[in-house]
């Protein structure tokens, strides 16, 4: 385990995939334990595809695909920490339940500055977040049903909301 190099005075608002709000949520609709990680995991707090198999869920569409993501992939503790030197660790284990959320508000990390009011975009190649207007076009991925509810910096965390899309 690292040194402890820092210190903040006040502490995070969240990690990547929580709740940001006790608003409403709702889950991809699939039966009990029937929704799993894919061949190499599944990353926490970015947006997750049904792949074909209708069972495992993946960061990226089924290939040859560019279809609107069928969820976010919420923190539910499932991701484990494989490698002895690790501290932590976003990834839930190929076959491990994934709980995917079609509605809600979240915390994520945005690849983009974001402002209050713009589109969310899920990348086609990892499930990573990038903001813009809505109707926009960000390469390498597509317009999800969320909107930023926060303003931030590139790499920094943003809430993430299905429900506020207004500035």
């Amino acid at each position: 385990m690292a040194f402890q190099t820092q210190v903040n005075t006040q502490p995070a608002p969240g990690l990547p995939g929580d709740f940001a709000s006790l608003n409403p949520t709702a889950t991809f609709p699939a039966g009990e334990g029937a929704l799993v990680a894919a061949a190499g995991g599944c990353t926490i707090g970015a947006f997750g595809w049904v792949q074909t198999d209708g069972r495992s869920v993946a960061n990226a569409p089924a290939s040859g695909t560019t279809t609107a993501p069928d969820g976010f992939v919420h923190r539910d503790l499932t991701g484990q920490i494989a490698s002895l030197f690790d501290e932590s660790s976003l990834t839930i284990p190929q076959g491990f339940p994934v709980n995917l959320f079609t509605a809600g508000d979240f915390w994520a990390t945005s690849t983009t500055a974001a402002t209050p009011g713009q589109a969310v975009f899920a990348s086609t190649t990892n499930g990573s977040i990038a903001t813009a207007a809505a109707g926009a076009t960000v390469a390498g991925a597509v317009q999800t049903r969320f909107y930023a509810a926060s303003a931030c910096a590139a790499g920094e965390l943003v809430k993430i909301s299905s429900w506020s899309h207004a500035v």
